[in-house]
């Protein structure tokens, strides 16, 4: 497994990957910050699908990019959220706050 990353895609997505837990999650905020607020004015995509695994440190990131997009009227979606991020999600009661995509929605049925 490899340490978590956080990098901007060819189409200019957020994309988390590698292991989100309490040793990367600090960096990666800060990290995440810079991205979402020095980027162009357009949605935000966040895609998850190279995250190989998370603890609820994940979820934390995903909402904190939230709101640094909200803070400058950026929205969010939220693209494959791997299933461990996703059951927690369930657990955690967030599955109606986070913006998913419609392919990751359709896992939950």
């Amino acid at each position: 497994m490899s340490e978590g990353r956080i990098d901007v895609g060819n189409n200019g997505e957020l994309r988390l990957g590698g292991v989100l837990d309490y040793r990367s999650g600090p960096l990666l905020r800060e990290q995440g910050r810079g991205l979402i607020l020095g980027a162009p004015d357009t949605a935000l995509v966040v895609d998850c699908s190279a995250v190989e695994k998370s603890s609820s440190v994940g979820l934390s990131l995903l909402l904190a990019f939230m709101r640094d997009a909200k803070s400058v009227r950026r929205p969010v979606h939220i693209s494959e959220l791997p299933s461990d991020m996703l059951e927690i999600a369930k657990v955690s009661g967030l599955l109606d706050v986070l913006p998913l995509d419609a392919a990751t929605q359709e896992r939950l049925k």
